[in-house]
């Protein structure tokens, strides 16, 4: 049977890139691939989350319209010729894109608005804008290189849950520790994507090649991309979020039939059936389920009872900002 390549990946700032080079490490046994080969899905969700990211990023722009609200020419708009579709004055937003305000009014997250306001949906629409097209570009082109490939693999249903579950989760998180600074972006929901390719290699460890290295280079990603979100104005409780729920909710979607369930439906009437997974995947969905429903329930009980996550975890702060002599933390 032929071998197929699960996810690779590599780092990029703020965010998660996918590896495009052919490798092995993450390749099932020639022998033991238990999934139908003709079972490939078309990959369609992922490039329509992408347009729709770019599509909402154009309605900000033109929602911005910087050369109205800045008409002096001291802190003139960047790339005026655009109209309307101009970019803030770089002080203000240095990755080209609308101000704070507009991206405030369009459903970036704030935590005053979602607990003093009732605006939980803050939670979700946050996970569509972006700062700026460096930002969104980051994170389409991560999301491009991880997506595509986890939906040709286990289809648009499980990845599209996968995605936005982690976007949620991420959220969720950074609301509890964020309180004076907005926060937009999908890198808790491609940190989700990420997690779940972890878990995947995990809860289907018995038929790859190369465990080792693929499970090194999975960790190496992950370590590099935290340890970028321990820079200045990166909301890095989002990644956290969006990992932890991506990495329970791979336990859940993404595991594999065990060798040989297939081949069943070959045996004669009668024959002693094998059942579709292995106990230690049964153990680790529930476990999963188990903790995703918990650790979501008690975060947004706590989130809309107006508690401050840092008051019961006071080091946490350095998760999301590593004082050093060259910038000092923002306590937000």
């Amino acid at each position: 049977m032929s071998r197929r390549d699960l996810e690779s990946g590599v780092a990029s700032k703020n965010n998660i890139a996918g590896n495009n080079n052919n490798n092995n490490n993450y390749s099932a046994a020639p022998n033991s691939y238990v999934y139908d080969p003709e079972i490939y899905w078309t990959s369609w969700l992922v490039p329509l989350i992408v347009v729709a990211n770019v599509v909402v990023f154009i309605v900000a722009m033109f929602v911005n319209n910087c050369p109205r609200k800045n008409p002096g020419f001291e802190g003139d708009c960047v790339a005026r010729f655009l109209g309307r579709f101009s970019f803030q004055p770089l002080r203000e937003n240095p990755l080209f894109g609308p101000s704070s305000l507009t991206l405030t009014k369009m459903g970036a997250l704030q935590w005053d608005d979602v607990v003093n306001h009732h605006q939980g949906w803050r939670l979700v629409t946050c996970i569509w804008l972006h700062a700026g097209i460096v930002h969104l570009a980051a994170n389409m082109l991560s999301l491009v290189f991880i997506g595509i490939r986890l939906e040709q693999q286990f289809g648009f249903v499980r990845i599209g849950i996968i995605y936005l579950l982690s976007g949620f989760g991420g959220s969720v998180l950074s609301s509890l520790f964020i309180r004076n600074n907005i926060s937009v972006g999908a890198s808790g929901a491609l940190f989700g994507l990420l997690g779940a390719m972890l878990s995947e290699l995990i809860t289907n460890w018995t038929i790859y090649t190369n465990k080792a290295a693929a499970l090194f280079t999975l960790l190496l990603i992950i370590v590099i991309n935290l340890a970028i979100g321990m820079l200045p104005h990166v909301d890095n409780f989002a990644h956290i979020g969006g990992f932890l729920t991506g990495f329970l909710l791979g336990f859940i979607f993404l595991p594999r039939p065990r060798f040989g369930w297939l081949e069943q439906r070959h045996l004669p009437a009668g024959a002693r059936l094998k059942s579709k997974y292995m106990t230690y995947q049964y153990v680790m969905w529930i476990v999963s389920v188990i903790l995703l429903i918990v650790g979501l329930s008690i975060a947004l009980v706590m989130l809309f009872r107006g508690e401050n996550g840092y008051d019961h975890c006071h080091w946490c702060h350095y998760l999301t900002c590593l004082p050093t002599s060259k910038w000092k933390c923002d306590d937000s």
